[in-house]
């Protein structure tokens, strides 16, 4: 396990190439099973991987247009959780967990902060992976909107529980009750990130030309 990862002085660590590499072809695997799996009739569907891999790119590029940085992770960002939201808004829960997931990896390859697997696996893997809920509400009225809620929230959730149990200690330094500051600290730090950017884009697409376009779009990623 530790040929993945160097250790740092402080404690945190750092993947090394074997590391990379190993994650890459994860992420690659990720995506082909995903559409042989939940590709429909013709099992393994190449316009759901190309839309797949387009959202996902415009995602990547979207979370680095930082509108505000917290100190120890997390960003306001340029509706990069959308991208993802839509991929299962498109195509189901299946497609959508699987493309969130794939999400994950790519983030915790571009920008990784470990202490330990356990909190990797809760802030990249399960975090991100939880925006794929939205696939909950592909077919559903409205299901753009309630797919992206419950994406956010899904990702709220699991950076919360790792806001809590990784990072609660930088709470003890405001009151005597470590416990209840732990999860008060948790929920506003990873609230002060994911809500903000999840307001901005439910006003974006709220707005009936936006609405209308994401509608064409999700069309012309579903038609045979």
């Amino acid at each position: 396990m530790m040929s993945f990862f160097a250790t740092l002085n402080d404690g945190e660590y750092q993947l090394t190439t074997a590391g990379y590499t190993a994650l890459v072809i994860l992420m690659l695997a990720l995506l082909l099973a995903g559409c042989a799996i939940f590709g429909g009739r013709k099992k393994f569907s190449a316009k759901q991987l190309a839309f797949s891999a387009i959202a996902i790119a415009l995602a990547m590029v979207t979370s680095m247009l930082k509108l505000f940085h917290l100190p120890m992770g997390g960003s306001i960002t340029l509706f990069s959780m959308l991208f993802i939201t839509l991929i299962g808004y498109w195509y189901g829960l299946g497609v959508g967990l699987t493309a969130a997931v794939a999400y994950g990896i790519l983030q915790l390859l571009v920008d990784p902060y470990i202490i330990s697997v356990p909190q990797l696996l809760l802030d990249y893997i399960f975090a991100f992976g939880g925006l794929g809920l939205s696939g909950c509400f592909s077919k559903a009225k409205h299901g753009l909107v309630w797919g992206y809620l419950t994406g956010v929230l899904g990702r709220y959730f699991f950076a919360f529980l790792s806001g809590y149990i990784f990072f609660g200690m930088y709470a003890e330094a405001y009151t005597s009750n470590a416990t209840l500051n732990g999860v008060i600290y948790s929920l506003l730090y990873n609230g002060a990130y994911i809500l903000p950017e999840a307001v901005l884009t439910l006003i974006l697409i709220s707005i009936p030309p936006v609405g209308k376009a994401l509608e064409r779009v999700k069309r012309l990623a579903t038609e045979s």
